[in-house]
């Protein structure tokens, strides 16, 4: 699959890059992508401190009064929840968001995922992510040039280029990752997707190694 490269450079030749159609030319499958992201929102969730109930707290179960005359209530049971140091009431419970899934199954989602933005047209190829000077004005002027949608998702090799990095750090609807950082969820919810020449290197050589 051949893919014009863009340029922030608008004298730069246009030249077309061949992407790898097993890792970029395969059709979506909604089954496939919805487990794995799934799976990577399930990975994010925090387990909550379990606490102790009633049932966990070692005090005595005598009855430390007697039943009636005693002016107060006829308690037989120091672990209730209405004394200090007794059980909680309806405590937290450890629960287990740590799901497991095969990797060739979160292998095939990310490159389902995307797959879905070169078929959709949303996908960009990038020479460079340099930005004069680092201006955030500089780089939404460029960013309009392009026709990038509402969001998008930039994809960079083993970094983030620092000026491109710096420029994009106050514009809410582009976010920025290492070709590392690639994920299933994050590509599928913006519009656009940026890769450079450096992140389809790593992208294609981290499924074909």
């Amino acid at each position: 699959m051949k893919v014009k490269v863009s340029s922030f450079d608008a004298k730069a030749k246009a030249a077309d890059v061949e992407l790898n159609d097993e890792v970029f030319g395969l059709d979506p499958r909604a089954d496939i992508l919805h487990r794995v992201v799934t799976w990577q929102l399930e990975k994010r969730r925090g387990t909550a401190r379990g606490t102790r109930e009633r049932a966990d707290v070692a005090r005595t179960g005598k009855k430390f009064g007697r039943q009636k005359g005693g002016g107060t209530a006829r308690h037989g049971d120091r672990r209730a929840p209405v004394f200090i140091g007794g059980g909680k009431a309806h405590g937290a419970r450890v629960r287990d968001f740590n799901p497991s899934l095969n990797k060739k199954i979160r292998a095939l989602g990310l490159k389902m995922a995307l797959s879905s933005h070169a078929k959709a047209g949303s996908l960009i190829i990038m020479d460079g992510l340099e930005v004069k000077d680092g201006k955030t004005k500089v780089l939404a002027a460029d960013l309009a040039k392009l026709g990038f949608g509402k969001s998008a998702l930039i994809i960079d090799g083993d970094a983030v280029e620092t000026s491109f990095a710096h420029a994009a750090g106050n514009l809410v609807h582009v976010n920025v990752l290492p070709a590392a950082g690639a994920n299933v969820y994050d590509i599928l919810k913006h519009d656009t997707l940026v890769l450079t020449r450096a992140a389809v290197e790593k992208l294609e050589a981290r499924f074909n190694g």
